[in-house]
């Protein structure tokens, strides 16, 4: 497994070591130990996993869930391709309001690690794409929150496709940036 990095130093991309031949592949898509060691999390509990399927054009947030309910997720695409977007929400952190921008797809098999207090967003590039991940709390939907996806204080340069974005109800009402809290 190879970490990189990010922007946003707790946001990490995690690359698994692929094993493929002219069978298919092989590659562990989750190691607690190794994950542990990438994060610098001494304890990590994912308590629920979810899967998602949308078409070319879904733009699925930015979501997070307000404390008690805060989420860590790790996620991962295993069909089609998506371009992924975390916002620190953390108004302690030196990256406040800025985001990171990575392509997930079947193809790269990466992953995103995103800790509590970051939002999340995806947009589906490809005709169809689904969507893994786990998250270390319970989905609460009195404490989810959506900022609304092209506010102008974070600037995400979305990428063009040809066809108009799809939004689900409560991301059509998301609320400004600057009004986003944690608690």
């Amino acid at each position: 497994m190879k970490i990189l990095d990010t922007e946003i130093p707790d946001v990490k991309i995690i690359e698994p070591r692929v094993f493929e031949d002219e069978r298919g592949f092989f590659f562990e898509s989750f190691n607690l130990k190794q994950f542990r060691e990438a994060t610098g999390l001494a304890s990590v509990d994912f308590v629920q996993d979810n899967h998602s399927r949308s078409q070319k054009g879904v733009l699925r947030g930015i979501h997070y869930q307000k404390r008690p309910f805060a989420q860590g997720k790790l996620v991962r695409v295993v069909r089609g391709e998506v371009f992924d977007v975390v916002v620190d929400l953390r108004p302690e952190s030196k990256t406040y309001g800025r985001h990171v921008a990575v392509m997930l797809s079947e193809t790269n098999k990466r992953q995103l690690w995103i800790p509590e207090g970051l939002g999340h967003a995806f947009l589906t590039i490809s005709d169809e794409a689904e969507f893994l991940y786990k998250t270390t709390n319970y989905y609460s939907p009195a404490h989810e929150v959506s900022i609304a996806w092209d506010d102008h204080d974070l600037a995400i340069k979305w990428p063009s496709i040809d066809k108009p974005i799809s939004l689900a109800a409560k991301d059509l009402e998301g609320i400004p940036f600057k009004s986003a809290t944690l608690d």
